[in-house]
């Protein structure tokens, strides 16, 4: 079954996804024209706006995932990136990246907070919490 879906995340950083895929065991391969995922359209579930049939399958780069069958498509739309995936469970990329992408969408916030307070000179640590991540943000 085909399960289409676009990750609601603006990537405008491709350096920033590449750090946030590492961070989840993620691989960022550059160039990759095509994502696996079931590989026709079933029409079983509204595709994402903006997504043609035409396009389903086709990226610019694509992130893979150990364990996992299906690849994120990764599709430059102007001047950013948007994600597309196959959520389908037998697919195996939501074990990975968390329900509706949200550990990834995660990962790529704390590289780009990380990023920008440290190009405005701040120091930045994270510090693991019961209840996930925090960010210590001081001027160097």
């Amino acid at each position: 079954m085909s399960h289409i879906s676009k990750i609601e995340l603006e990537i405008m950083d491709l350096s920033v996804l590449r750090q946030a895929c590492g961070r989840l065991g993620l691989e960022f391969v550059k160039d990759q024209r095509t994502y696996a995922w079931y590989g026709r359209w079933v029409g079983d579930t509204p595709l994402p706006e903006d997504v043609s049939i035409d396009e389903l399958g086709r990226c610019d780069h694509a992130i893979t995932a150990p364990g996992a069958s299906y690849e994120i498509g990764v599709v430059r739309k102007g001047k950013s990136y948007r994600l597309i995936w196959d959520y389908y469970q037998a697919g195996g990329l939501n074990k990975v990246i968390g329900k509706d992408g949200g550990l990834l969408k995660q990962a790529y916030a704390v590289e780009k907070a990380k990023l920008e307070a440290r190009r405005k000179g701040y120091s930045v640590t994270e510090t693991a919490t019961d209840t996930g991540l925090r960010l210590h943000v001081r001027l160097a």
